[in-house]
């Protein structure tokens, strides 16, 4: 369940499972630490949380931080809403899982770093990154040709990242 955020009309955002208010940098934390969080507007109840997650990036982005490969930045961008809604589920859900096993593998190499490990994460970076790129350009293909919408193929998708024991 994802953690409730509220956002009151000073802009403020409360944190009701910790019972304080909390910063941007803070929901990035808590983000990047595997979070789920869901940001609502305390008086409408409507859903802010692309909102406020796109406002973080934009923040970081702005601090000279690149949280975003440019060139991700303009597929995304020349999709049109629907193409996105088709298949942002599916990617969302693909890059979930990619990157929370990468991220379970970078606490273990923190402890004790090996190289190959390392070299290994980058690689499957590296595809997660190509294979994002391949569904999008796909959604493209599928927008230009004028087939319905439905989700890409996932098989396509699928990653085959080689598993290491510790």
């Amino acid at each position: 369940m994802a953690r409730r955020i509220k956002r009151y009309d000073n802009r403020k955002l409360y944190d009701t499972e910790a019972s304080e208010y909390v910063s941007l940098s803070d929901l990035a934390a808590l983000v990047r630490e595997g979070e789920t969080v869901e940001v609502v507007d305390n008086g409408t109840g409507e859903d802010l949380t692309a909102q406020t997650l796109t406002q973080i990036i934009l923040e970081e982005g702005r601090s000279g931080r690149q949280v975003i490969p440019s060139d991700l930045l303009h597929q995304l961008l020349r999709r049109s809403e629907a193409a996105l809604d088709t298949g942002l589920g599916q990617i969302r859900s693909t890059i979930d899982d990619l990157m929370q096993g990468s991220v379970d593998r970078l606490k273990r190499l923190v402890q004790s770093p090996r190289a190959q490990e390392l070299d290994e994460l980058r690689t499957q970076l590296r595809q997660l990154e190509h294979q994002l790129s391949v569904l999008l350009d796909e959604l493209d293909e599928r927008e230009a040709a004028g087939v319905p919408d439905e989700a890409p193929s996932h098989t396509e998708a699928t990653p085959s990242t080689p598993r290491t024991t510790s």
